[in-house]
């Protein structure tokens, strides 16, 4: 026992660090399990875990697109996060739909440069998105072995299916996966302009939002 206790010190010291015991304007009622912090080269996570049976519930790691859209900003407080900013800017209330009911969410802001995270030089953001992965599950080791899926929205189509290759490649290759990796998910993806903006066409034209003289213009 004293060997595990030892063994989990740091990590849990650190985990310790990061702990949110509430956000300005954070109803009180609101008993919510959360951690945020600056790691690697000063990207910047906020943890918000599940509400019921936290340990039994998948991890999402939820990147917002852009380029340039900040997680915490739009991805939080915009569109899946626990809570939502109210107009006069400093209340928050409970999102009822929040996808922390289902899972435990973790926003990261990225690529550097984006929201609270910062770095003096520019690198691949998916290579310092695992390299921030890594860290993190070091950091946070009860979700080392945790099913995890990369989740996000417009550019950020660009960004996960990069981050997904490279995680598979890098745990295929050392035959010992350091990441639980299942799946993504995409939501109104940027993947290919071209073909994005045909697909587009099409759909407005068959809801016949455009006039078929408009759509055949369009066509290539």
């Amino acid at each position: 026992m004293l060997l595990i206790c030892s063994a989990f010190a740091y990590p849990c010291q650190e985990q310790c660090e990061d702990r949110i015991t509430s956000l300005p304007g954070q109803p009180s009622y609101v008993n919510l399990s959360q951690y945020s912090a600056l790691l690697t080269r000063a990207l910047f996570y906020w943890l918000v875990e599940s509400l019921e049976t936290p340990s039994s519930k998948p991890l999402v790691l939820w990147l917002n697109g852009g380029p340039g859209c900040s997680s915490i900003v739009y991805g939080a407080f915009e569109e899946v996060g626990p809570f939502q900013v109210q107009p006069d800017g400093k209340t928050l209330t409970v999102r009822r739909r929040a996808w922390n009911t289902e899972a435990n969410i973790l926003f990261l802001e990225s690529p550097v440069g984006v929201g609270f995270s910062h770095s003096k030089t520019w690198h691949e953001s998916a290579e310092d998105a695992y390299e921030f992965l890594v860290k993190w599950f070091e950091r946070f080791p009860q979700y080392k072995y945790r099913d995890f899926f990369i989740a996000g929205e417009s550019y950020a189509g660009h960004y996960i299916p990069q981050l997904s290759q490279l995680i598979v490649r890098i745990d295929n290759g050392t035959g010992k996966p350091a990441i639980c990796f299942k799946g993504s998910l995409l939501g109104n993806p940027v993947l290919d302009v071209y073909h994005d903006n045909m697909g587009q066409f099409e759909y407005w034209w068959s809801h016949g939002i455009i006039s078929d003289l408009t759509y055949d213009k369009l066509r290539p």
